[in-house]
């Protein structure tokens, strides 16, 4: 696995690939030798920040559930500054709300897949990065969706 990170607004971002699949997002971790697609990952990233990207365009490998995955593959169809609930993806999978969230909880590449545009019914919900909800926020009123959030 090679890693290099990058530091954004919400904080230093470290992002890991295994044979040019980008595999993980995380606000913590140790950088090695970087690669082409690690490269190409921070200019878009770097992008996404400076506010002229609205969707990544990487080669993606999620790890994980056959249930994991199609709940990232949900996310990823949520447009640049809109939102879901939980219970939305739910409906869509034939689930219910909580193992929807557990997923969200668990995504390996969050902002690259925006789990942070996925709400609970009644608020924010939570968000596994580095800060918490405060970080879910930020990412928001980046996207523009802060509306959302007053």
């Amino acid at each position: 696995m090679q890693t290099s990170s990058l530091l954004t607004p919400v904080g230093r971002l470290f992002v890991s690939e295994i044979d040019g699949e980008i595999t993980h997002l995380a606000w913590s971790g140790t950088e090695s030798e970087g690669s082409d697609v690690l490269d190409e990952a921070q200019s878009q990233l770097e992008a996404y920040f400076a506010g002229c990207l609205q969707v990544f365009d990487l080669p993606l490998r999620v790890e994980g559930s056959v249930f994991q995955k199609e709940v990232c593959r949900l996310m990823m169809k949520i447009p640049f500054g809109e939102t879901r609930q939980y219970g939305d993806l739910a409906r869509d999978l034939g689930s219910a709300a909580q193992p929807v969230g557990n997923a969200c909880g668990a995504n390996p590449l969050p902002v690259l897949i925006p789990c942070h545009r996925v709400l609970a019914a009644n608020g924010l919900g939570g968000f596994s990065g580095a800060g918490g909800v405060e970080t879910k926020v930020a990412l928001l009123r980046h996207e523009g969706a802060a509306g959302l959030l007053i």
